[in-house]
């Protein structure tokens, strides 16, 4: 796994990757390994669409592509109110993704959660 240089960019494509969460946890955004590509995580939005219940949402960064590896989180099992949403990043607390690393997101009841993640691919 590289780190690759970002000081002499070819490109920066915006990206937008969005799911409905359910109990388990899944890929939301994955960059493979040796992709020569690093991601710039900017917004991450997890929204309740449950118009009555509270739902909890856990969202990490995983040490492999695709979800394969072991979590850190960035959150786990906060609260969010029902029609409401929760900022998890935002553009003041950017972070990178590196070559096979992948953020993966899961809710405490399926298909109350979507999660919506703005970030750039850097090559």
């Amino acid at each position: 796994m590289a780190n690759p240089n970002i000081v002499n960019v070819s490109t920066i494509n915006g990206q937008t990757a969005t799911a409905t969460l359910t109990t388990s946890a899944a890929s939301i955004v994955s960059n493979a390994a040796s992709s020569g590509k690093v991601f710039k995580i900017n917004t991450i939005v997890c929204a309740n669409i449950d118009g009555s219940n509270n739902a909890d949402a856990s969202v990490a960064i995983n040490s492999a592509a695709a979800g394969a590896g072991s979590d850190k989180f960035l959150i786990k099992t906060v609260v969010v109110p029902a029609d409401a949403s929760l900022v998890v990043i935002d553009k003041n607390s950017a972070f990178y993704l590196l070559e096979n690393q992948s953020i993966t997101a899961l809710a405490s009841a399926a298909s109350d959660l979507d999660i919506t993640i703005s970030y750039e691919e850097i090559s």
